[in-house]
């Protein structure tokens, strides 16, 4: 019995001294921001918030994120310490053969398999506050909630979002900041501005122990203009003004706060773009409709995640399927002016944690992304100026991890795991998170 109670004595210690080191966390992502890009020495650009953060904590030489390099996979692996195969988040698209689905994303936080940070912060009883986080729509343990959503890209998206949002807190946040609502969506400039704001705003009203945001333009301007333009450079810069701003006003009404600056993967310039679904159309392994410009019939096709594609079967347990899909991939990796760099099959994307949906994954050179024309040549110029989606192993695709606050001390972690983050994060934060495969780097 002494011992009993010797025993839950020491554990209520335990629980103690964690609530008593954990500090509230402001976790913003930098879509698209690569290490090298506030690294030492800089690439010539004049971002002195994120530098200050670098210089006052802890940071990754790099990030190894996973397959895909897209948006949507990464940011469900940083919020939940585990690969897709596990989280469900396999693309930033949800496959859609026949294009039913109107361009899809997978926006919906019911499509996490997984817990979340957001999940572990609620409960254990603290506030959790988002803004545009990707995979966030209808999470319910968000209390204030400003997901990212977008269905025709108008006027009509912003009465969306709202009715999406918690209810009554856009407009509470628009008179807290005296900024348009419509100005928060959107990948401009201007727009992370006002995200920035809002959270700046949300955290003086709210006070939340976790608060996640995800800030877009770079990646917008990465892809338009390329990785290293001046117009990409111009607007990391206009970021690193905004969340300079939000951390000095968040840190005003959250003294002991840790700021965590992420990012879901690099950039990689583009120069072609390689149309596999005008292949598997040329293979008869799907079928176009010039009249409603788009697939009516299919036994195979590639899933677009821009720097590689995953292919999916219709039938992935006939072996003759299987055969004539892989015979096809062959011939077209034979070809150097083709741009793949490899190709792998199911064991191998479960060795790199993809999805368990397709059969076969493509994985191009830097320099060419998957095209979207469904007929004609198979390599045509690049529609964009830069891309990611490649496989995690290309250096290029490497994202960023800074971590600064109260009790963190300076350190150079070295290249880290992707899904080493969520559970860092949990431990700062003070929950436990035993579900992440990763571990804690601090």
């Amino acid at each position: 019995m002494r011992s009993l109670r010797f025993l839950l004595s020491v554990l209520l210690l335990l629980m103690a001294a964690s609530a008593a080191s954990a500090h509230p966390v402001l976790m913003i992502s930098i879509d698209g921001l690569r290490p090298a890009d506030i690294a030492a020495p800089p690439r010539g650009l004049k971002v002195p918030n994120l530098r200050a953060i670098l210089a006052a904590g802890a940071s990754a030489s790099g990030v190894r994120n996973v397959l895909p390099t897209v948006t949507y996979p990464n940011h469900t692996t940083l919020i939940t310490g585990v690969w897709p195969a596990q989280h469900g988040v396999t693309n930033n698209t949800v496959f859609d053969p026949l294009q039913g689905n109107m361009g899809g994303w997978y926006w919906y936080a019911s499509d996490i398999k997984v817990p979340t940070l957001w999940d572990a912060v609620h409960g254990a009883h603290g506030v959790v506050a988002s803004i545009s986080w990707p995979v966030s729509v209808g999470a319910a343990s968000i209390d204030y909630n400003i997901p990212e959503y977008w269905r025709v890209f108008n006027a009509e998206d912003v009465k969306l979002n709202a009715a999406l949002s918690t209810p009554g807190l856009i407009t509470e946040l628009s008179r807290a900041t005296s900024l348009d609502p419509a100005t928060a969506f959107g990948s401009e400039p201007q727009n992370d501005a006002t995200r920035a704001s809002f959270a700046a705003a949300l955290i003086s009203a709210y006070r939340p122990q976790l608060f996640t945001l995800h800030l877009v333009s770079l990646d917008h301007y990465e892809h338009k203009y390329g990785p290293g333009s001046p117009e990409a450079n111009a607007t990391l810069e206009k970021i690193d003004a905004a969340v300079g701003q939000l951390v000095a006003d968040a840190r005003k009404a959250e003294p002991d706060l840790v700021v965590v600056i992420v990012s879901d993967h690099g950039f990689a310039p583009v120069a072609h773009d390689v149309n596999l679904m005008s292949a598997f159309v040329a293979a008869g392994l799907a079928t176009y409709d010039p009249e409603k410009r788009k697939i009516a019939v299919w036994d195979a096709e590639p899933w677009d995640s821009g720097g590689s594609a995953a292919v999916m079967l219709a039938h992935p347990g006939d072996d003759g399927l299987n055969a004539r899909v892989a015979e096809l991939l062959k011939k077209l990796a034979a070809d150097p002016a083709n741009g793949i760099a490899a190709v792998i099959d199911r064991t191998a994307i479960a060795a790199q944690g993809g999805g368990t949906e397709p059969s076969f994954w493509i994985d191009f050179k830097p320099g060419y992304e998957t095209g979207g024309k469904f007929t004609g040549p198979l390599v045509t110029p690049g529609s964009n100026k830069g891309t990611h989606g490649y496989f995690p192993m290309h250096p290029e695709m490497r994202a960023t991890f800074l971590i600064a606050g109260p009790g963190i001390r300076k350190k150079s972690l070295g290249e880290v795991d992707m899904r080493d983050i969520a559970p860092t994060v949990a431990k700062v934060l003070g929950v436990p998170f035993p579900s992440a495969a990763g571990k804690p780097l601090l």
